[in-house]
């Protein structure tokens, strides 16, 4: 039988869309031992053709596949890539596993805190991801960025559990690095993910295409510098180290932040035309948007420091009515 410190595997997925499924295939192939929670359809395309990745790097892989997440009995890394709905019941049927240490690469600052009431705080790692791809009807995950996963410490101190496993990422072809700032960073990427999700939404534009006109690049530009208010008043310090330079965007006049948005555009329309948000993926394949988990979060924490963000409550509830009226095709 297992013990904790020869856990049944040392890496569990779970989610495996297509960043779960990067992450798992790269592990698997650097020698880890990995399962992947998934289920339905999804699970059977994986235990017929295993883990096919294509674009950044070409390789097919086989790996454990459960479909019963309450059957994990224990993992050294627990690592959350599932969209956002539905995390907490997800968690729940995980609660029997003896997890090592968890932490999730999902959008919004929320998701630490449902890992949290889950398996303790102390076994809670911050991270985010600066990684994506995009998973085609028949199981195949195109990997189209690799710029940084960073993992560390929400206490804000250097440990090696967190060097260990971003070491493991790394050695394995993600890029990764453990970091002791992570709330900052973590909170900063959600600052930027907040205007680029509801740009997509709205434009359902390639990301370039919102970022260099100037109408979509002031609204996102306001949507950022509110978030940036917000953090400020949980006493989290803004970094440019994010998509978008989120601490320039909040400090300088909002004709500089429009300016620097649309030059991160134009570094889109030349490295990654046909980039497009996962929550622009989602709309246009019918499926839940990250909208109460991610906007609605925000705005509780907003009100709970009595601070009024106009422009983030008009977009969550404008896409809060796109997710309800979507339309599969």
């Amino acid at each position: 039988m297992e013990s904790p410190h020869h856990p049944e595997y040392e890496f569990a997925l779970l989610g495996a869309g297509a960043i779960g499924s990067i992450l798992g295939g790269h592990l698997v192939r650097a020698g880890h031992s990995v399962v992947m929670l998934a289920r339905g359809r999804r699970a059977e395309q994986i235990r017929a053709d295993g883990l096919r990745i294509t674009g950044l790097a070409e390789f097919i892989t086989p790996v454990e596949t459960l479909s019963d997440a309450s059957q994990l009995r224990s993992a050294g890394v627990l690592i959350v890539a599932m969209k956002t709905p539905g995390t907490s019941a997800a968690l729940t049927t995980l609660q029997q596993a003896d997890i090592g240490a968890a932490l999730s690469i999902q959008n919004g600052p929320l998701k630490d805190e449902l890992l949290a009431n889950a398996f303790g705080p102390g076994r809670v790692l911050g991270a985010l991801a600066d990684t994506s791809g995009e998973m085609l009807a028949g199981g195949e995950v195109v990997f189209t960025r690799n710029v940084n996963i960073f993992v560390g410490e929400l206490s804000g101190e250097a440990s090696t559990r967190a060097q260990r496993i971003a070491g493991a990422l790394d050695a394995a072809g993600i890029r990764a690095a453990a970091v002791a700032d992570i709330r900052s960073l973590e909170w900063s990427k959600f600052a930027a993910w907040v205007g680029l999700m509801a740009l997509s939404v709205t434009t359902r534009s390639v990301t370039w295409r919102y970022l260099s006109d100037p109408d979509s690049a002031l609204v996102l530009a306001r949507l950022v510098r509110e978030i940036g208010l917000l953090m400020r008043s949980l006493g989290i310090v803004l970094t440019d180290e994010s998509v978008l330079p989120v601490a320039a965007l909040c400090a300088g006049t909002e004709e500089a932040a429009v300016a620097a948005v649309m030059r991160v555009g134009r570094e889109f329309e030349l490295k990654a035309p046909a980039h497009r948000m996962s929550s622009l993926q989602d709309l246009q394949a019918g499926r839940p948007l990250e909208v109460h988990e991610t906007l609605g979060y925000a705005l509780q924490k907003a009100t709970q420091n009595r601070l009024a963000l106009p422009l983030l409550a008009a977009f969550y509830h404008v896409v809060a009515a796109v997710d309800r009226l979507r339309i599969a095709p």
